[in-house]
């Protein structure tokens, strides 16, 4: 009897024992926000890139906060989101010292990338070091996705993509009106030489044979011996991946010494709207791969343009898609996590298979999105879709008019 008594005894403290674990459990405290973590060029040559993104960043938050903020199973309560951005002034080296900030002061769960190949890939060894998720935009980077990086992921078109979508546009047009010689400047910069490769390649598989290139030396003034050596070439297809101030200049000069390709493509320079702006009329029929139109109809597009009118009097910038789309992933990763464990919050984003304002969305093993390469053309200071014909907003106008035509 007595045996029996201190059994049923101890069996009561054991409950109570795992009563009091459960109930500290389920009051955990959970924290006031979910903190996310940017360093964001505003400011130096990337900084009109940069401030599309942030812009997509803000608008996406805003859209989550207003339903409560994402939810956590671990807390089992919605937690609103906190975006910590700090401006790396498009610097290699300061952005390293933004990331390590974001990680050691504000504790973020997550980096959200920038605008621009360089940055990101001095940021995303950072994130590898410090196991935290790291949401790359704005970048065609390629190589830093083969470094056996586990924590770096990127919802956005890379230089194979690029590379393929741009001869494919080609390939379209009507056999008796295709241009025959490419001239590639590239900046030598991992992603400027790996593209620049990519598309030597590409000329030479398509038929357009070996292109006349040239190294294009970063902060350039002066684009005359290029010009003037696709010029003499007779290179009707001029591809190039200048910054935007790089890229008006290179513009303005390309006018002034009438040269005259019918197909020009550059990715980065003609992305921000400062394009337009700088350029007028002489930024038209300019292609470029921006990752996203805000003419595409895919789910919370038309929410995103609306709320993006409201604080900038425009649809939302090709940018401003991309992030916004990474603060979808992120919410969604966490959810299916239930957890504000970094690690846990990495497994859930590379098993992503969900529509975003960019469209369906996975990733493959090495961290780069499964996306759809969209070709924008300018057109009447406005950006049109013009590939694939599927998405098109407006038809591919070929060949470029000659400047005096204009």
């Amino acid at each position: 009897m007595r045996k029996i008594s201190i059994i049923a005894v101890s069996g009561i403290f054991l409950i109570m024992g795992l009563s009091s674990l459960g109930l500290a459990a389920s009051t955990k405290e959970a924290p006031k926000t979910i903190k996310v973590g940017s360093s964001c060029s505003l400011t130096g040559p990337f900084g009109s890139g940069g401030a599309m993104c942030k812009a997509g960043y803000d608008i996406a938050i805003d859209d989550i906060n207003k339903k409560g903020g994402v939810f956590v199973k671990e807390f089992n309560k919605k937690i609103p989101l906190e975006l910590f951005l700090l401006d790396d002034e498009s610097n290699m080296t300061l952005t390293v010292s933004r990331m390590e900030t974001l990680y050691s002061t504000n504790d973020v769960v997550a980096y959200l990338g920038g605008f621009s190949s360089p940055i990101h890939a001095a940021q995303a060894p950072i994130a590898e070091k410090n196991k935290v998720p790291f949401l790359m935009v704005g970048t065609y980077l390629y190589s830093v996705h083969q470094k056996g990086y586990k924590y770096n992921f990127s919802p956005f078109p890379k230089s194979p993509d690029c590379a393929k979508a741009v001869f494919e546009l080609l390939d379209s047009i009507a056999a008796g009106q295709k241009p025959k010689k490419a001239a590639i400047f590239m900046e030598k910069a991992p992603v400027g030489m790996e593209l620049g490769d990519m598309w030597k390649s590409e000329s030479v598989k398509h038929g357009y044979g070996e292109p006349l290139y040239r190294d294009q030396p970063r902060e350039m003034k002066d684009f005359s011996p290029l010009i003037m050596a696709a010029k003499a070439e007779g290179a009707e297809i001029l591809l190039t991946g200048p910054t935007t101030p790089e890229g008006i200049t290179m513009t303005k000069q390309i006018k002034e010494l009438d040269y005259n390709p019918k197909f020009y493509f550059a990715y980065r320079a003609p992305d921000p709207i400062a394009w337009g702006q700088a350029l007028g009329k002489d930024g038209d029929y300019v292609v470029l791969g921006p990752g996203w139109n805000s003419g595409l109809k895919f789910p919370g597009v038309k929410e995103l343009n609306e709320s993006h009118m409201k604080k900038f009097n425009r649809p939302a910038d090709v940018m401003t898609g991309p992030a916004y789309a990474c603060i979808q992933v992120l919410a969604h990763a966490i959810e299916k996590a239930g957890t504000l464990d970094r690690a846990k919050i990495r497994d859930a984003i590379a098993s992503t298979n969900m529509m975003t304002v960019i469209g369906p969305l996975t990733f493959r093993p090495d961290g780069t999105g499964v996306v759809v390469y969209f070709c924008v053309q300018w057109q009447k200071g406005k950006q049109e879709v013009i590939f694939p014909k599927q998405y098109a907003t407006a038809p591919f106008i070929f060949p470029m008019p000659k400047w005096s035509e204009r």
